[in-house]
């Protein structure tokens, strides 16, 4: 009888194979970010779980800001150019990343977008993640900052549910704070969660509908990284204890 062969643990190789596809988006992330540099390019990157606002965030920015400085887009949905056309709609070019069952952009999707948009020295490159509170934070796209969005009525907990996501987030803007008074959010506790997993993160209060809290976005976006930490602006109540 021959030998039995020896096989490797099921586990070992799932983990095997998934370091190997982080190693390879690290590598291209690391690509981008030479390349955007060298075009002058900021590139940010929107994560947030579906339907938290993201894009009529993006269309009221595009329209407030895009007479100060060039705007690109590019959207990441699983199906569907919808997104793409509001964006279009609000005078920006964009581009449109379909990423079928899957759950995140990845550096090489960027880079083929950022070849399609060709966007010139002082760009302002909006990269809108596919809604999810997961798998985005795990992949390095190559961006210069990350920008988490969540809204009033997904509640206060989400930092503590998801807290990968929320640790690797430069900016978290909670928004549609339009609906305070209707649901049962408590602004302060919320960025006292986000700030007890990433210190050096900022917490903007705002509202993509009525524009609250979009002069301190816009300032945020015209700044430089490393912007001291603010209280979420208008937040009232204890902080969680």
């Amino acid at each position: 009888m021959p030998p039995a062969r020896h096989r490797r643990p099921r586990a070992s190789r799932k983990v095997s194979i998934e370091q190997d596809v982080l190693a390879k988006n690290d590598a291209l992330a690391a690509a981008n970010r030479r390349d955007l540099a060298e075009r002058g390019v900021v590139a940010v990157n929107l994560m947030s779980s579906p339907g938290a606002g993201k894009t009529t965030l993006l269309e009221r920015t595009i329209r407030e800001l895009g007479g100060t400085a060039p705007i690109a887009v590019v959207e990441g949905d699983q199906e569907t150019q919808v997104d793409a056309e509001r964006i279009r709609a609000a005078g920006c070019p964009v581009v449109q990343v379909n990423t079928g069952s899957g759950c995140h952009l990845d550096a090489e999707m960027l880079a083929r977008a950022v070849v399609a948009l060709d966007p010139g020295p002082g760009s302002l490159l909006f990269v809108e993640n596919v809604g999810n509170l997961v798998c985005p934070a795990l992949f390095d796209l190559g961006e210069t900052r990350r920008v988490v969005v969540m809204s009033v009525p997904e509640g206060a907990d989400k930092p503590i549910k998801y807290p990968h996501m929320f640790r690797e987030a430069d900016l978290v803007l909670i928004n549609k704070a339009d609906l305070l008074p209707h649901v049962d959010f408590d602004p302060v506790r919320c960025a006292e969660q986000v700030r007890r997993l990433n210190p050096g993160a900022e917490v903007l209060l705002v509202s993509a509908t009525t524009g609250e809290g979009l002069p301190e976005w816009f300032g945020w976006l015209r700044s430089g990284p490393g912007r001291p930490v603010a209280a979420p602006r208008g937040a009232a109540g204890p902080a969680d204890g």
